[in-house]
């Protein structure tokens, strides 16, 4: 065995140790809390379990970072898929509606991942902090901006920082010091790592990139209300047309179809979880013509939204 395998095989068993830890560690904070996503006392940090695959779930994802243990996870943006499981991460740069599902899970080897959300605030003050680019500007796109989703691989540093911050919880008395550092740390590494440079670009003031962010947020918090491309594009100091254009570089969608994606996933959700009809949920997000609504929703979500609804309320829960 030469130097270079050598070198190559402590890196291997390395990382599959760290690996195992990282498992070790959900599982066990998961242990009894059943399926489902459990917060900890680290506000920005989320732990996930699920004991089997998943049915596709629509959902609105805000920013976020997902780092998988074990198991596989499959999220669809419009006609693009993106796969994460233990040899890759997902970051979620600005609010996107998708669909979800896990695609590899068991009761014994349950689908485990931590969930870190992403605040815009805080990476702009990491990037200042910085004093310097944190990644190059390889692989962008040509217009300029990038989609605000991508998978990279997970490497040794970033598993290292996401450990330290897993180890943390074991010493709850030194987490009001140390969390913060080590949630920095975490956001340092995915800057510096694989196609950081889209995560900066959206925190960036004043960039491209950010002011479709800035967009985004818009629609996010009027998304009921009636939708006037100019005064949005006014209100992030863009052109209309480069509004549009940048919108759905970012998004897949323009800001139009963005907030009817919105509306329907506000609907579903209402209707699955606040047991609100069909017909009072359209009315609730905006449509006056609950004809239109069913043709819409069954568009984007495979089926009207009452078979849906019955379909969801028959299914064992859990």
């Amino acid at each position: 065995m030469n130097a270079n395998t050598s070198a190559e095989s402590i890196a291997h068993r390395g990382s599959c140790a760290a690996q195992a830890e990282l498992v070790d560690r959900i599982a066990r904070l998961t242990d009894g809390g059943g399926d489902g996503v459990h917060s900890t006392v680290v506000r920005p940090l989320h732990l996930i379990r699920m004991s089997g695959p998943t049915e596709c779930s629509p959902s609105v994802y805000e920013p976020r970072l997902c780092v998988v243990a074990q198991g596989r996870k499959v999220v669809t943006l419009s006609d693009r898929t993106y796969h994460y499981d233990p040899l890759n991460y997902l970051v979620v740069s600005v609010t996107l509606p998708m669909i979800g599902q896990i695609v590899e899970a068991t009761p014994d080897k349950p689908y485990l991942c931590l969930r870190i959300d992403i605040d815009p605030a805080e990476i702009a003050r990491l990037i200042v902090d910085a004093g310097q680019p944190l990644a190059s500007d390889t692989g962008r796109e040509s217009n300029g901006v990038d989609l605000g989703l991508y998978a990279a691989k997970v490497n040794k540093t970033l598993m290292d920082a996401v450990l330290r911050l897993m180890r943390l919880l074991d010493t709850p008395q030194d987490l009001p010091v140390l969390a913060p550092m080590a949630l920095r740390e975490i956001f340092y590494r995915v800057l510096m790592g694989d196609l950081g440079h889209r995560l900066r670009a959206l925190a960036v003031t004043d960039s491209r990139s950010s002011r479709v962010a800035k967009a985004v947020a818009v629609l996010r918090q009027r998304y009921l209300q009636p939708l006037c491309i100019e005064d949005l594009a006014d209100e992030v100091h863009m052109s209309t047309s480069s509004l549009h254009h940048q919108f759905k570089a970012v998004t897949t969608m323009s800001p139009l179809q963005f907030q009817k994606h919105l509306r329907l996933h506000e609907a579903r959700r209402l209707m699955m979880v606040g047991g609100i009809e069909a017909v009072a949920a359209a009315h609730r997000v905006g449509y006056e013509s609950p004809s239109q609504f069913s043709r819409e929703y069954k568009r984007l979500f495979g089926a009207p939204p009452r078979s849906e609804v019955v379909l969801a309320r028959g299914a064992p829960q859990g």
